[in-house]
């Protein structure tokens, strides 16, 4: 008997569930797939990059410093099993960066949601630095170093649409392939993003980039977009989606909490050590990260002021029988800002997928 009505409630949610899929919708446009589960196999490749900008003077020589973080592309491939779009997956990192990517979305007619967090370490970031204190023959050295503490990144972006024509334009259709997008149509869209980001390099060991930063070490930034964009679905042949979407976005919530360092950068550049040319690199190093110091001088959190962003996918899915492929991309940009130091970051991602209907 329990066999029974656990049976008769799985078909009576399975019912519920196709029923949902197709309710309210133009079927001349939009289409269930007559066979309900799906089983995918899916990869993802990912990157991102935080570009950081200061300038100043030093006993009065100029100099501007532009940090550059990029991750390398990191893959991850998976298993998803669902019924109509609803299911579970399970995903690993086989290559790239060390570090972690964790990603959570639903998608419906008329909606979609998406978070995705992402950590990692960078010792080996592209640098450039201009200023007359640096040797014209030196200057090829400042774009390849290697942090003895790596500069630590995470960021964390949960975002969410709603599309007003969700009758005959299917987010789905292009993003999970629970349903079909048999004709081409288009809708305008509302979205809502929330960005978190940190990024810390306040070690001992980076006292020369802190002191070159004006004493920042460590930053957190908050955002909350909101905004306004149009998606559209086009169908050229049978079996065949392109999706694209556009979004910019109202930044009205864009904080910053910086994390301010003392150095003894400039006592020790009043050692003879410092500019002695009678001495290698390896020992100018070990002299010089032997005893630089840093000193945390306490934190202050700033509004950065509205900005615009945007967000923006493109998606191709092609159906064949009771099989389709896929592969849609994201990129995001965010910027933020705070006296003579400013930066954005860029975060992208593809996924690609082939899947059966069971």
């Amino acid at each position: 008997m329990a066999q029974r009505g656990i049976v008769s409630f799985v078909k009576k949610v399975g019912t519920l569930i196709d029923s949902m899929s197709v309710k309210g919708l133009d079927r001349n446009y939009i289409e269930a797939p007559t066979r309900p589960w799906q089983i995918i196999i899916r990869g993802n490749t990912n990157q991102s990059s935080v570009t950081m900008n200061t300038e100043g003077n030093i006993e009065g020589l100029s100099y501007s410093a532009k940090p550059y973080l990029k991750t390398k592309p990191s893959q991850y491939v998976g298993l998803w099993v669902g019924y109509r779009g609803y299911g579970l997956g399970y995903t690993i990192n086989v290559g790239g960066d060390k570090g972690t990517y964790f990603t959570l979305g639903a998608t419906g007619g008329s909606y979609g949601v998406n978070v995705r967090i992402h950590s990692f370490e960078e010792n080996s970031p592209e640098y450039g630095l201009e200023s007359d204190l640096i040797a014209e023959e030196d200057k090829d050295d400042w774009n390849d170093i290697h942090l003895k503490d790596p500069i630590k990144v995470r960021t964390l972006i949960a975002n969410g649409y709603y599309l007003f024509n969700g009758k005959r334009f299917s987010y789905a259709a292009a993003y999970d392939q629970s349903v079909l997008q048999k004709r081409s149509a288009g809708s305008l869209m509302v979205g809502a993003m929330y960005f978190y980001g940190r990024i810390d390099y306040s070690s001992p060991s980076n006292g020369d980039l802190i002191y070159l930063m004006h004493g920042l070490g460590r930053v957190k930034l908050w955002q909350g977009s909101v905004g306004v964009g149009y998606a559209y679905n086009w169908v050229p042949v049978r079996g065949l989606l392109v999706n694209a979407m556009f979004m910019p976005m109202l930044t009205f919530v864009n904080k910053i909490k910086v994390y301010g360092y003392a150095t003894n950068v400039e006592e020790l550049m009043e050692d003879p050590t410092f500019w002695s040319e009678n001495i290698d690199n390896a020992k100018w190093d070990e002299w010089f990260y032997n005893n630089v110091r840093i000193t945390p001088m306490g934190d202050k959190t700033f509004n950065s002021g509205i900005k615009v962003n945007f967000d923006a996918r493109l998606s191709v899915t092609y159906n064949f029988g009771r099989y389709f492929v896929n592969a849609y991309g994201q990129f995001n940009n965010m910027r933020y800002s705070h006296q003579s130091s400013y930066g954005h970051l860029n975060d992208w991602f593809i996924n690609t997928s082939i899947g059966i209907r069971l």
